[in-house]
């Protein structure tokens, strides 16, 4: 994971209001965003992996058929 630039003092005081919002701390707000960051983009990788695996050959019959059409 690349390493993140530093917040601005208005972008850390508005995540310490959502921090406290929801009743934690600021440094334990941005490690769960983090987390379900990057469990998003595994998220992510799994479906384009399974996407890559769900295309499959054409068929016999099918390869059969776009042979007949080719022009000679």
């Amino acid at each position: 994971m690349p390493p993140k630039p530093s917040m601005t003092a208005g972008q850390r005081a508005y995540e310490a209001k959502r921090a406290a919002k929801a009743g934690m701390s600021l440094d334990k707000w941005l490690a769960q965003k983090d987390r379900e960051a990057a469990e998003a983009a595994r998220a992510q990788a799994r479906a384009a992996e399974q996407a890559r695996k769900a295309e499959k050959k054409p068929g016999f019959f099918s390869r059969l058929i776009d042979r007949a059409h080719k022009p000679l």
